[in-house]
């Protein structure tokens, strides 16, 4: 959700109100602008938020106005699904006001082991952004010193892989990426102002259940439960779909999308004046499961929640559960090397 900018928001995000820091964006507070509505739309393709603010002051409001994005966690044994790997906008986010294309700014930082470590790649002409053939370059230029020092701080790791040419070892990120967009924008006294956002979603993948398995629900089944909100109609048809994989195939794989709404208390009053929220699941013999109240089945593939002067007490997680015979887009590419982790 919009909100006002904050430096550390670890995914993506309502917008909010923010102020420039001598350390960054810092998502704040306000009083004179509220969050009349929000309409928001999840899928494995797109995010679409669209939302209505109204300036309650008398005069004219000039204010920064910030949207945290995903973290992006640099491993080389899990990497994430990114739209596009190598362009800073790796969502391909999109912002508009009152209609108007928008070009926000972007601020980014590196993180490892919690400590900011962004002057550090910077000084080593090291890119944030933790993918691409520029980062590998840069990386295997690093003086020796420099990258013991980096690996035993934890932000790079020596990864050892076969793709077919015998064992190597290359230098590899494991710092995490914060990134936030943000713009100036003035909210007018006496009408509403309308925001909009579109970028594509970073979606976690897992071949097979993480919590379901042999027939027995185990491994991380208590906080999928808790954080995803699975039902016994859900889980009972987990266990019937699950019945028909082969072992070799499995007939479910794990589709896991993120989205901040806490950031959303932020306006004035801290609630959203009304609240639409449409989740897809993408393919009807999916099954979907995430955390709302009074959710209603609107069509083949949706679901719907709507609620007045809604309080986002919690993030949104959604779980999808492809089964590739009716869904063959869902299934994760195998993977193109073997890989060592560290003991």
């Amino acid at each position: 959700m919009l909100g006002v900018l904050a430096l550390a928001v670890p995914a993506a995000a309502n917008d909010s109100i923010a102020e420039l820091g001598t350390g960054g964006l810092v998502l704040s507070r306000t009083d004179m602008i509220e969050m009349a509505s929000e309409d928001l739309y999840v899928s494995r393709e797109e995010v679409r938020v669209d939302y209505v603010f109204r300036n309650r002051s008398g005069t004219a409001v000039e204010a920064i106005v910030a949207f945290p994005m995903p973290e992006i966690e640099a491993n080389p044994y899990e990497r994430p699904a990114l739209p596009q790997q190598t362009d800073d906008n790796m969502l391909g986010f999109e912002v508009t006001v009152d209609g108007t294309p928008v070009t926000p700014a972007l601020e980014q930082r590196a993180f490892a082991v919690g400590l900011d470590v962004t002057a550090d790649l910077a000084r080593h002409g090291v890119p944030l952004q933790p993918y691409g053939a520029a980062v590998e370059a840069a990386l295997a230029a690093l003086p020796d010193r420099v990258a013991a020092d980096w690996i035993t701080r934890g932000i790079i790791v020596v990864d050892e892989y076969d793709a077919g040419q015998g064992w190597q070892r290359v230098r590899s990120p494991y710092w995490t990426l914060r990134q936030t967009y943000w713009w100036r924008t003035s909210f007018p006294a006496g009408r509403p102002l309308a925001v909009s956002h579109r970028y594509r979603p970073s979606v976690g993948a897992t071949a097979g259940l993480s919590f379901f398995w042999n027939g027995t629900f185990g491994g991380s089944h208590a906080e999928y439960k808790a954080r995803y909100c699975m039902d016994a109609a859900f889980e009972r048809a987990v266990a019937r779909i699950a019945g028909e994989g082969d072992g070799a195939y499995p007939a479910l794989f794990e589709q896991r999308i993120r989205y901040v709404l806490t950031t959303g208390g932020n306006w004035a009053n801290g609630v959203i004046g009304r609240f639409r929220l449409t989740v897809d699941k993408g393919s009807p013999g999916n099954l979907v499961s995430f955390c709302g109240e009074n959710v209603r089945k609107t069509g083949p593939t949706t679901f719907e929640m709507e609620a007045r002067d809604y309080y986002p007490e919690r993030d949104l997680d959604v779980l999808i559960l492809a089964r590739p015979q009716a869904d063959p887009t869902a299934v994760p590419a195998a993977p193109a090397v073997v890989r060592r982790k560290p003991q």
